[in-house]
């Protein structure tokens, strides 16, 4: 096995069977051999079905369920126990994010010799001051505090080789510093990557800008207590 896609969901049921397409189309050029874990983080729509079908028509994606909502981190936590890929990549399920940026950023990793590359969304279509602005700010200060040189500590989309992942305890709302989790392992070779970022097709964002004031609390406690 190649690459694992961990997909973390909460609600996504209108999206999950045109991502799992899109995943699909983004990898037939490829030689890599893959897999998709999508964790149903206690989803109270058809989520899980959805899950449950297309993993009964193909070997290459696997559905684990939550029963209740636990949090990015948790899912994220139990895909990474689950990944069997020499490359573990992280996607999001809302569609924002372009699954065909994930050999192009698997290429990167290995002629750059990383142990880690994050998604840049450089260019968004969140609103500004809700999303963008709140953003900002945060990742500046995870600059700062952490050292490590990436415009979008929170991007969704990023790719890891197995080691990394398999050596950081995710807790809490620790999702958003894995760089710094990773950093903080001996792993500081960390790359960057430009990737396309889509308009939301279905439903509403899940997070509220409160997740950003503990952000800050988190970083302090990341550096000062690593």
């Amino acid at each position: 096995m190649n690459v694992s896609i961990i997909i973390p969901l909460l609600n996504e049921s209108e999206s999950i069977n045109e991502l799992n397409d899109w995943i699909f189309k983004a990898f037939v050029n490829t030689d890599l051999k893959f897999e998709v874990i999508y964790i149903d983080d206690g989803s109270n729509d058809s989520s899980w079905n959805i899950i449950k079908g297309i993993a009964k028509s193909n070997l290459n994606i696997k559905g684990i369920s939550f029963n209740r909502n636990y949090g990015k981190s948790q899912a994220l936590r139990v895909g990474f126990s689950e990944a069997k890929g020499e490359y573990v990549a992280t996607l999001d399920a809302d569609l924002q994010d372009s699954p065909e940026e994930i050999p192009i950023m698997i290429n990167k990793l290995i002629e750059s010799n990383l142990d880690m590359i994050s998604g840049w969304k450089k260019k968004r279509y969140d609103s500004f001051f809700l999303k963008r602005l709140p953003s900002l700010l945060f990742n500046f200060v995870a600059r700062i505090f952490s050292g490590i040189r990436l415009n979008d500590f929170n991007c969704g989309i990023k790719v890891y080789k197995k080691e990394v992942i398999k050596s950081i305890n995710l807790y809490a709302d620790m999702h958003r510093f894995i760089p710094i989790l990773a950093k903080n392992e001996g792993y500081n070779k960390i790359g960057e990557h430009i990737v396309k970022h889509q308009p939301r097709k279905y439903g509403k964002s899940k997070f509220g800008n409160e997740r950003f004031v503990r952000g800050f609390l988190d970083i302090i406690t990341l550096v000062v207590y690593k």
